[in-house]
Formats: C-alpha cells, structure tokens, sequence
C-alpha cells in the first residue's frame, strides 16, 4: 500500500543521454552511480533514496533541504572532470511504495524535478519555488543563496518558476542583517538614554518599537 510524504528531489540529468552510443552510456552511468555515493554519503541511509532515470537519477532526500542543495551543488562540482550533469531540485509530494527489491517512489514532485532538470544547461543547478519555499522554512536564510532565473514551460504547458544558487546572495543577507542589528541596538540605546533623561516617558523598548517603520523596511529587504 502506497503512503504519501513530503521530501526534496534532486534530478541529476546527462546531457544528450539518448544520443549517445550504448557503452558510452553505460560509461557515464557509471561514474553518475559513483558522484552520487561520495555526495550523499553524509546524509543517513533511511533519509535518502536514490532512484534510476531514463538520462539520470533522482536522489529522494527527506527532511533536509539543504542537504538536498548540497548534494546537487557537490554532484556537479564532482562531474566537473568529464561527467555533463544538470540538476534540477524540487520539494513536493512524493508516493512510497514497496515493490520487489526494495522500496519504491513516484509523485510529482518527482516529476517536477525532471522537468527543471530539463531545462538547466550542462553543470547548472537549477530549484523550483517549492523547494525555495521549503529551503526557507527549514534553514531560514539559506534561501538567500537561490536567486531568480526565470520562468520555464515544460512539455505538459506547466510554468514553473525557477532559481539558481548564488553565493553573493547569502554574503548579500549577511550585511544585511547586521545592518538591522546595528540599527537595533543604536535605536535601543538612543531610546534608553532618553527615557531615563526625561521621567515619565515610555520604556526604550517602546522607543524602539516606535522606530518599527524603518526597522521593518531594513528586515523586509534581508528577507526578500
């Protein structure tokens, strides 16, 4: 009987896998199955499952987003010597089956993971808003990293929007969110020194949050 979870799939697609000669193919199959034990090696057995693909695979990664995003990133930078991987990172609902051998899994998040695979160039991670969406949630700021790289139709008529990883936008969130920390703690400060200056006035923390507007603007911008 089939069960439904929730997880992050990363969809390692060869380039122009069907065009290639049948030992080729096996060739690179072969040192996909290998990039693909060294890069998930850190993650538990019970919360990974890696799944064979007509041009590739998909590593199922449950409740770890960024370890999703990690094993996309290093699979990638492992195929730099010769391996013409794509990957394509989505979070969705995901169908558990038993089968004969071992376990097995379908859904669209499965598919949809293909789908953005598709669409990246040779050696590019690309995410789907869903899986940006679930990075946040788990590791609130790492999301940061994946900025916007357009929108995409696959063969179905579906859009899907997508993003690719950015260093200069977690180094970006950083600066930003010592900038809302310094101007907390100056506000904090300025806020005390004047309630103690003139009695009857509301506590610094009410001075700070009279100074919200400008505090919420700085804290929007980190966020998006």
């Amino acid at each position: 009987m089939a069960t439904s979870v929730m997880g992050s799939v990363v969809f390692l697609k060869i380039a122009e896998f069907a065009r290639r000669s049948a030992s080729e193919q096996a060739r690179l199959r072969a040192q996909l199955e290998a990039v693909i034990a060294v890069v998930t090696a850190e993650l538990a057995p019970a919360s990974r499952l890696v799944l064979d693909a007509a041009d590739g695979a998909a590593v199922v990664v449950l409740r770890n987003p960024a370890g999703a995003l990690r094993v996309a990133r290093r699979a990638l930078n492992a195929a730099a010597a010769g391996l013409p991987l794509a990957a394509g990172l989505n979070h969705g609902a995901l169908q558990v089956s038993g089968r004969k051998g071992g376990e097995g899994m379908t859904g669209d998040g499965i598919a949809v993971a293909a789908n953005i695979a598709a669409f990246a160039d040779s050696s590019r991670v690309l995410a789907s808003r869903a899986f940006r969406e679930a990075l946040a949630d788990a590791a609130p700021g790492r999301e940061a990293m994946l900025r916007p790289a357009g929108t995409f139709t696959d063969s179905g008529l579906r859009s899907h929007e997508v993003f690719t990883p950015d260093e200069r936008g977690l180094e970006r969130r950083r600066h930003l969110y010592l900038a809302v920390a310094v101007a907390l703690a100056i506000a904090s400060i300025a806020g005390g020194l004047t309630w103690r200056a003139h009695e009857g006035r509301p506590p610094f923390v009410e001075v700070v949050v009279a100074k919200y507007t400008y505090l919420h603007g700085l804290v929007h911008r980190a966020r998006n």
